[in-house]
């Protein structure tokens, strides 16, 4: 007559959490090697596209360095680092680029500012943005030419007071049913003109890059 065999005890609670400790060191390494894996080209790509953007508000004809290399950093009067691009001919500061925001309807508006040596905007793009497709999004130049508006554009032309859409007394339209997002983009560019006021010796040395 056979007899059953007894069922196996079950296994201990530390049994069980040293293979659930194995399984989440395995998982975290692989999430190491993967992150290792593609950082570098993912910075890459990120380098491309902000040498794009650059490409954008600063003409190519204006210098004849590498946009990314040797920029400046300054601080502005809030704590926040800014990461200025300076282009130049041979030695001669000729323009400068740098990121300005200001949160829009649906959260932060990332830009791209370019200006020349005398405070005049070379252009402006937007780099992040989160705002309502078919509304807000028409700050994207792809969609609209509405940010090319901004072209020769200065802290003086306007006046001060008239940076502004025109629903609040200033020069620069708002988009039908989306006043948020064209109000936080003028305010963005406006504050990067008074940062260029403010640190113009600074960010052109008296004309000569002399970081090198």
């Amino acid at each position: 007559m056979s007899t059953l065999a007894a069922p196996s005890a079950p296994k201990p609670l530390a049994y069980q959490a040293g293979l659930l400790g194995v399984a989440a060191m395995l998982a975290a390494v692989l999430l190491v090697i993967g992150n290792l894996a593609t950082r570098d080209a993912i910075e890459q790509r990120r380098a491309e596209d902000l040498l794009t953007s650059l490409g954008q508000v600063i003409p190519a004809g204006m210098h004849d360095n590498d946009l990314l290399a040797h920029p400046l950093t300054l601080t502005r009067a809030t704590g926040e680092e800014v990461t200025v691009y300076r282009a130049r001919r041979g030695r001669l500061v000729t323009g400068v680029a740098f990121r300005v925001s200001r949160s829009g309807y649906a959260g932060p508006i990332e830009l791209i500012l370019g200006l020349d040596t005398q405070g005049e905007i070379l252009g402006v793009r937007v780099l992040a943005h989160a705002e309502t497709p078919g509304l807000g999004d028409k700050i994207e130049v792809q969609r609209d030419d509405w940010t090319l508006g901004f072209n020769g554009r200065s802290l003086g032309n306007p006046p001060a007071e008239r940076w502004a859409v025109k629903k609040d007394g200033g020069d620069f339209d708002q988009f039908s049913g989306a006043t948020i997002t064209p109000r936080a983009v003028v305010g963005a560019v406006k504050d990067g003109l008074r940062f260029f006021r403010d640190h113009r010796d600074t960010l052109l040395v008296g004309g000569v890059m002399n970081d090198e």
